[in-house]
């Protein structure tokens, strides 16, 4: 079979030490490709009939040949696999750190807590210092600030990018501010290049949450590289999946060790999973007050979980992250499509622009129903529910209005009446590389006939004045 790779599918020297357990395993994933393109194959597309979602997994049998093959192996925590796709994707950003975690917002937690890290010395962030960062989010890139007891600085955004405004994370520097940590939502950057500058000038962190954005590049270079740490989530919806998974990754050897500290316990040792004495002198160490050589194994510098993913989640990822590069130009193709179609009913809505330099990996299609419009944002919504196309808001809207929200400490910076107006006019349409040009033209379709009875209602109404 030409998708069987024998160093990372059908051979694992540490188990199958026999010609009949490999055979075994080959007619196993021979199975596993006969059963996935029997049950998984494509589905017919019935308009007005199937469901249009607007993300999903996208795979086939390379993936769960993975998948049971790590099952196989059954070593359940990080392993071959993990190695494997934590090399796979530094080469890919081109970045020599990456941490693979449990999810995109565990990715988030270890990021900023990292930076509370009293081996960072004067630059380690302290209660009630402030984070920049914007209420046009997932909770998870806040929530991080709120846990670790800093205050977050919302600042508004440009409505038609949906990026940040640079000028105001400028402004609202203080002398408390000690990071910035913006997400780069539904995979259009922000100016991630002029936003270190700031960052850099003013001695401040910079995180970069691309949980919605791997593929996406700014002057040539993916996001999440010109800060200090970026993370990344490979949930289902997500570029590329492991079911539940994230990463963080870094330039910086420092905070890649601190980084790893908290994903794994805490622990100041660094052996990997089933490794001893990695250091050379697991007995020999004196920390904090433990007696001298207390087993390194045990000794615990951060305040950590346990944060890591599954070799089984692993396997998945090496699977697809193959298929990266595809997967990130049917988007940008999708997405090119609907903006080109959708210029029809631009008198209407508010069709989606990106910042110069950027190549985005769209997360998804956002769209403003303009206030001139003779409907509101849940009339369309609605509409295009009834037809079985699904939508989504941008995220939480606006953060700061959530209810969870209403007793915690935070500093809005100026006004955010552009995160209200995106929170009250704004949704989402599917950009995934599961769907087809024949289910984005039922949708534009769909789109284009509400406006037209729209607008012709509103012209006989005026006519009958």
């Amino acid at each position: 079979m030409k998708s069987l790779k024998k160093n990372d599918i059908i051979d694992n020297s540490k188990l199958d030490q026999t010609d009949k357990a490999r055979n075994i395993r080959l007619k196993i994933m021979e199975l596993v490709q006969e059963y996935v393109e029997e049950v998984h194959g494509t589905k017919e597309f019935i308009p007005g009939k199937t469901l249009i979602p607007v993300s999903g997994k996208v795979f086939d049998y390379n993936e769960v040949q993975h998948l049971v093959s790590a099952g196989l192996d059954f070593w359940l925590t990080t392993g071959r696999f993990n190695h494997d796709f934590e090399q796979k994707l530094s080469k890919f950003l081109n970045i020599p750190f990456v941490l693979t975690t449990n999810s995109g917002s565990s990715a988030n937690l270890i990021a900023l807590s990292s930076l509370t890290s009293e081996k960072l010395g004067d630059r380690s962030i302290k209660n009630g210092d402030e984070v920049i960062t914007v209420a046009t989010c997932f909770p998870t890139t806040v929530n991080p600030i709120l846990q670790n007891n800093l205050t977050p600085i919302f600042v508004d955004i440009d409505h038609s990018t949906f990026s940040v405004d640079v000028d105001l994370i400028e402004q609202s520097i203080t002398e408390k501010t000690k990071a910035i940590m913006i997400a780069h939502l539904l995979g259009n950057p922000y100016d991630a290049y002029s936003i270190s500058r700031i960052a850099k000038k003013n001695n401040l962190w910079l995180v970069e949450d691309c949980c919605d954005a791997l593929g996406t590049t700014l002057r040539g270079k993916h996001v999440g590289t010109f800060g200090d740490i970026g993370t990344l989530s490979f949930y289902p919806a997500h570029q590329i999946t492991m079911g539940e998974g994230g990463a963080v990754f870094t330039n910086n050897p420092e905070l890649n060790r601190i980084m790893e500290s908290f994903r794994d316990w805490g622990r100041d040792c660094f052996c990997a999973p089933g490794k001893n004495n990695t250091c050379g002198k697991r007995f020999n160490w004196n920390l904090g007050e433990l007696p001298e050589g207390y087993d390194h194994k045990y000794t615990y510098s951060e305040t950590g979980y346990n944060l890591k993913i599954s070799d089984m989640q692993a396997a998945v990822g090496v699977a697809q992250i193959e298929k990266l590069q595809y997967f990130t130009q049917k988007r940008q193709e999708h997405f090119n499509f609907l903006k080109n179609r959708l210029k029809t009913v631009s008198d209407f809505i508010m069709l989606p622009e990106s910042i110069p330099h950027a190549e985005p990996s769209w997360f998804g299609f956002p769209l403003i129903v303009k206030p001139s419009a003779p409907f509101t944002k849940n009339d369309l919504v609605n509409f295009l529910s009834s037809k079985l196309v699904d939508t989504r808001p941008l995220f939480a809207g606006n953060i700061t209005k959530q209810p969870y929200f209403k007793n915690k400490k935070f500093r809005i910076f100026k006004t955010l009446d552009n995160t209200d107006y995106v929170m009250n006019n704004a949704f989402w349409i599917g950009t995934f590389p599961g769907l087809t040009l024949e289910i984005l033209d039922y949708v534009v379709t769909q789109i284009e006939e509400f406006c037209i009875h729209k607008k012709e209602t509103l012209g006989n109404a005026h006519e009958s004045i």
